[in-house]
């Protein structure tokens, strides 16, 4: 292929429509079909990225290997493609407005008057075809956040729509997301939504290639004839998305719904061969014939909100299928145990995840969650903070000192055995300063960390500021919380385990990041794996 194609994914009526779902499916059908395919993610928020919002705000913040602090749907991306994404493949109105600010402060528009239109939207179109033109893709697919009419996504959708005029005909398509609500009290589907949506998006000049119809019943072949008639599309381009019982059924959906192939066309490319999806249907049997069922209790102070975990139950998702297990996360929030409910609340649980997350709130229950699992013998594993609380709870019950802690936590306390690195101590600015993207951890032979990966050299993703203190590194080893990975740059510890336990590993990384359907992670496969041999025993 000589130019990219381009493929634009909007949305109507309301948010949380699944974009991010569709756009990765068409993209695992297009690969599985031999095409080079990426996505990429326009999000309308002035925040330059997710890093500083509150989960509860926006769910998780996912981080790539280069380091970028992104939308949670780029996890979708890697674990629907396994291929990694990058900081081009995220990008929001403050990443634009601050881009466009610096090269106006540097005189770079030779004293014009800098508008909307044509700076903002040519540093908008700039970035979406700054994948393209790498030359490593056929097909590029764009997801726009928010929905048609929002004030906030208004320059990306004229920003769609000139550069759909630019590419010329058949390089750029528009694909647009819409609801088709069942009133319950009429008894049948509703297309106005859907009219109302497809004519705000012709307000702005952009006329839609192929309509996704999200809804919970079949749409009937008289509907779809109605919403191809007055919504200007072919009836072959009216797609229904009906409700799946796991998004991982929805590249099949969608192949039967023919999206992919009215998609090529509208592209004039080939349909080459029938997607391969052999493997991603192995996956999918596995996930829905499970020969296991183990409950793990996921302690974390978001668990109000399930996108705050997003990557954690993605994974496990990918690590039950692995082991032929129907995982149940139980959601644990740790600002509710304590010495007198927590045999109560552990009850039934094979395993424990102590979650990440930031700030003092809750951690006291997580360190209790901790220690349960330490003396219990239940299968234990700690992520990021999770591994810190981990440490303090072995200084503290352990070693003696009875006010370990972080400097997150306390800067007073006299046992900072998890503080601030060096070169963080200075830092004021928020935002971008932590640890991020993937770092190198070598490990130990002869360790659980050596068992689960099979190699003595990793690289994971990182997202945070406070370490394991290196001076407390050799007290709490001779007390037996061996270090068993360790960046080989740095000297931090990024792997801590006990022996004498059937499964207890913490890890200063996110390994979650790296799980996808392709390529379940191997610390959540063989944890899930430790909690069925926990609960036969």
């Amino acid at each position: 292929m000589n130019q990219t194609k381009y493929i634009f994914v909007t949305g109507g009526v309301t948010s949380s429509l699944g974009k991010g779902i569709i756009a990765a499916s068409l993209a695992k059908l297009l690969q599985a079909r031999g095409y080079r395919t990426t996505i990429q993610k326009f999000d309308p928020y002035i925040n330059v990225d997710p890093g500083t919002l509150n989960p509860y705000e926006h769910g998780e913040c996912y981080v790539t290997d280069d380091g970028a602090e992104t939308d949670l749907d780029l996890g979708h991306y890697e674990r629907f493609l396994n291929v990694p994404t990058s900081q081009a493949n995220n990008v929001t109105t403050g990443r634009i407005y601050l881009s466009v600010i610096e090269k106006e402060r540097r005189g770079e528009f030779l004293g014009k008057t800098v508008q909307v239109v044509p700076h903002i939207t040519n540093e908008i179109k700039e970035r979406m075809q700054l994948l393209g033109n790498s030359g490593d893709y056929d097909i590029v697919i764009t997801e726009i956040g928010g929905t048609v009419g929002d004030i906030e996504s208004l320059p990306y959708i004229e920003s769609v729509r000139q550069l759909v005029w630019e590419l010329g005909e058949h390089n750029g398509i528009v694909i647009h997301l819409t609801l088709v609500p069942y009133l319950a009290a009429a008894g049948e589907l509703k297309t106005k939504p859907t009219q109302h949506s497809v004519k705000t998006l012709m307000e702005s000049g952009i006329k839609a290639d192929i309509l996704v119809c999200r809804t919970e019943h079949e749409i009937s072949e008289e509907l779809r004839n109605k919403l191809a008639l007055f919504c200007n599309v072919k009836r072959e381009a009216v797609i229904q998305s009906i409700d799946a019982s796991t998004i991982y059924e929805v590249p099949n959906l969608m192949l039967e719904e023919g999206l992919d192939v009215v998609a090529l066309k509208k592209l004039d490319l080939p349909k080459k061969a029938a997607p391969d999806l052999k493997n991603w249907n192995t996956f999918l049997r596995r996930l829905k014939n499970p020969k296991h069922t183990v409950n793990i209790g996921l302690v974390g102070k978001y668990v109000e909100m399930q996108d705050c975990y997003k990557s954690i139950l993605e994974a496990f998702i990918h690590a039950g299928a692995a082991n032929e297990t129907k995982v149940n996360v139980v959601s644990i929030h740790s600002e509710h145990i304590d010495a007198s409910n927590i045999s109560e609340k552990f009850s039934g649980l094979d395993a424990i995840l102590v979650a990440p997350g930031f700030g003092e709130r809750g951690i006291e229950g997580k360190i209790a969650a901790v220690q349960y699992a330490r003396e219990n013998k239940v299968p234990f594993f700690g992520i990021c903070l999770g591994m810190q609380m981990a440490i303090i709870e072995y200084s503290r019950n352990i070693l003696g000192y009875a006010d370990a802690n972080s400097t997150e936590m306390n800067e007073h306390t006299a046992h900072p055995v998890v503080n601030l690195m060096e070169e963080q101590k200075t830092v004021t600015d928020k935002g971008g300063t932590m640890r991020l993207g993937a770092w190198k951890c070598d490990i130990k032979k002869d360790s659980l960390a050596y068992k689960i990966y099979g190699k003595e050299t990793i690289s994971e993703r990182h997202r945070h500021r406070y370490e394991y203190n290196s001076n407390y590194v050799a007290q709490l080893q001779n007390a037996g919380l061996i270090a068993s990975g360790v960046n080989p740059d740095t000297g931090l510890v990024e792997i801590i385990e006990i022996e004498n336990h059937p499964f207890f590993i913490g890890v200063q990384y996110h390994p979650e990041y790296k799980s996808t359907v392709a390529n379940p992670h191997p610390i959540f496969v063989n944890f899930v794996a430790a909690a069925v041999q926990a609960k036969k025993k």
